[in-house]
C-alpha cells in the first residue's frame, strides 16, 4: 500500500553533461530550490547516498527481489538529510550533511523524495577523492562531475509504512542515550567480525575498553544488535569516519529485544542505521506512538505545534511548549501525532526532534492504528470499566482484566498482550484503559 498524498514535479530528475538534477516538490513555496552548492567531501557523501539507498531496495528478513530505491531528502538551514527503510522496514537510515559538509546556500526548507537508479548509483560509484560534488537540490539540478549520460528520475508515492516508520522511530529514538564511542579503525575490526549475510540472531554489545564486545545476554549498559548482518551498510563508509557511536534505552538483565542505532562520524556527514528490535519485525507495526496518541487534545496540539514549527535544525520542545502553553509531555504526543504523516524524526546525536515538510493528515492517526480505532470503539461502547488503577473490558463474547504496573505500564489478560508481553505497543484494551484513566484524572483535576 501506498500513500495517497504524492509527491509532485515541475520536470524529471536528469543527469547529463556532468551534471544531476534532482527535482523537489514541496516547501514553503512549491517546487522549491532548496539547496545549491557543493559538498566539501564529495567521495564520503557519495558512498553515504549509496549506503542510504542500499538500504532502501534491501529486504533484510526474507531477501527477495529489491524494493524502493527512492530515500526522503530534506533540507533545513544549515543541512541536508537523506533518509530510508529497508524493504522490510526492519531498518532505517540516514545520511546528514551537516555544516561542515557543505559549502552552498540553503536557500529554501523543503522534503522530497530522490529515485536512486541504476545509472545515478554508477555515477555516484565514480566519484573520487578529487572530483567535486555539487548539488542543487529543485527545479534546477543536482550537480555530479562524472561523464555518466543522462539519468532520468522514477517518481513514486511514498510507501504508507515508511509513513509509519517514520512516526514509530522518532518515539522509540527519543528514549535513546549514548551507550558507546569507539575510534573508526576498532570500529572497522569490530564490524569485520559480523556475519554479512541474513541472520536472526539477537546479540548484545558492551563497550570494553577502546572497543565493542558481544555477548549473548542483556547486561545493564548492554545495546541490542539484533540481526547484526543488517549494519552491512556501515562497511563502504568505514574508510571516511573519525568514530562509531552506538546508541539506545536502557537495558536491564532481563530485557526482551530492543532498537539500536549505529552512527560512523566523519565530522562533516553523519550515516546512521537504526535497527528494529528483531530482524523480522518492521518499524511499521512496532505501536510505540500509540500511547502519545491516544490523548483527547493531541489533535488539536498538533494543529497548534504544526503552525509554531520553524526550520531551525532541530526542535526545541521546552520552547514549543512555552509557545504554545502547554506542557512537554502534550508538545510530544503532538509531535508523535505529526509523526503519523512524517513531519518529524529525532536525531539521536542532537538529542534533539526535526522537522520535515510533508502533507498533514488528522486523520492519518486513526487510519494507520487499528488498535487505536479499537481502544476509542471500546469506549464508545462503554466497554470499559475501571476500578481504581484496574479496568475490566469487554470485548465481543470476552472479558479481560487490565491492571497497571509499578511502572506505569498496563498488562492485559487478552491473547495479544500474552504474546507480545508489552513489546509491541499497548493491546486495544489497555490504550481504551489509558484513555479513560486519563480522562477521568484530568476530569478530577
Amino acid at each position: 500500500m501506498t500513500a495517497t498524498q504524492t509527491y509532485r514535479y515541475l520536470a524529471s530528475s536528469a543527469l547529463g553533461d556532468g551534471s544531476l538534477a534532482l527535482q523537489t516538490s514541496g516547501g514553503p513555496a512549491p517546487n522549491p530550490r532548496f539547496f545549491r552548492g557543493f559538498l566539501t567531501t564529495p567521495q564520503a557523501a557519495a558512498v553515504g547516498l549509496l549506503a542510504v539507498a542500499e538500504v532502501a531496495r534491501t529486504r533484510y528478513h526474507r531477501p527477495v527481489s529489491p524494493a524502493s530505491l527512492d530515500p526522503v531528502v530534506t533540507g533545513s538551514r544549515d543541512r541536508l538529510r537523506f533518509e530510508s527503510f529497508s524493504g522490510c522496514c526492519g531498518v532505517y537510515a540516514r545520511l546528514d550533511a551537516l555544516p561542515d559538509g557543505l559549502d552552498g546556500d540553503v536557500v529554501e526548507h523543503g522534503t522530497t523524495n530522490v529515485d536512486v537508479n541504476n545509472p545515478l548509483r554508477e555515477a555516484l560509484s565514480r566519484v573520487a577523492g578529487l572530483d567535486p560534488l555539487h548539488l542543487s537540490v529543485g527545479p534546477d539540478d543536482l550537480t555530479v562531475s562524472t561523464l555518466d549520460g543522462a539519468v532520468v528520475e522514477k517518481k513514486v508515492p511514498l510507501p504508507t509504512r515508511w509513513l509509519r516508520g517514520f512516526a514509530e522511530v522518532q518515539v522509540l529514538a527519543a528514549r535513546f542515550e549514548p551507550r558507546a564511542e569507539i575510534p573508526a579503525a576498532e570500529a572497522a575490526a569490530f564490524l569485520r567480525r559480523l556475519p554479512t549475510t541474513a541472520d536472526r540472531s539477537v546479540l548484545w554489545v558492551v563497550p570494553a575498553g577502546r572497543t565493542l564486545r558481544l555477548t549473548s545476554r542483556p547486561v545493564p549498559g548492554a545495546v541490542c544488535l539484533a540481526g547484526a548482518s543488517r549494519l552491512v551498510a556501515l562497511r563502504p563508509m568505514l574508510r571516511f569516519a573519525r568514530t562509531l557511536r552506538v546508541y539506545g534505552p536502557t537495558v536491564t538483565a532481563g530485557s526482551a529485544p530492543l532498537p539500536s542505532t549505529w552512527e560512523l562520524d566523519t565530522g562533516a556527514l553523519r550515516l546512521s542505521l537504526t535497527l528494529s528490535p528483531e530482524p523480522y519485525r518492521g518499524f511499521s507495526g512496532e505501536g510505540a506512538a500509540l500511547t502519545a496518541l491516544a490523548g483527547d487534545d493531541v489533535v488539536d496540539d498538533a494543529d497548534l505545534i504544526s503552525a509554531l514549527l520553524s526550520w531551525d535544525p532541530t526542535v526545541d520542545v521546552d520552547r514549543l511548549a512555552e509557545q504554545a502553553g502547554i506542557d512537554g509531555d502534550r508538545v510530544r504526543g503532538a509531535l508523535a501525532q505529526l509523526g503519523t504523516a512524517g513531519r518529524v524524526g529525532y536525531d539521536v546525536a542532537e538529542a534533539a526532534y526535526f522537522h520535515r515538510v510533508m502533507p498533514y493528515d488528522a486523520g492519518r492517526a486513526e487510519r494507520d492504528n487499528p488498535r487505536l480505532v479499537g481502544a476509542r470503539a471500546l469506549l464508545d461502547a462503554g466497554a470499559v470499566e475501571a476500578d481504581g488503577t484496574a479496568a475490566t473490558v469487554r470485548s465481543g463474547d470476552h472479558v479481560y482484566r487490565v491492571r497497571q504496573l509499578p511502572d506505569g505500564g498496563l498488562t492485559c489478560t487478552c491473547p495479544w498482550w500474552a504474546k507480545h508481553r508489552g513489546q509491541r505497543g499497548p493491546c486495544r484494551h489497555a490504550l481504551a484503559t489509558r484513555m479513560l484513566l486519563t480522562d477521568r484524572v484530568e476530569v478530577s483535576a
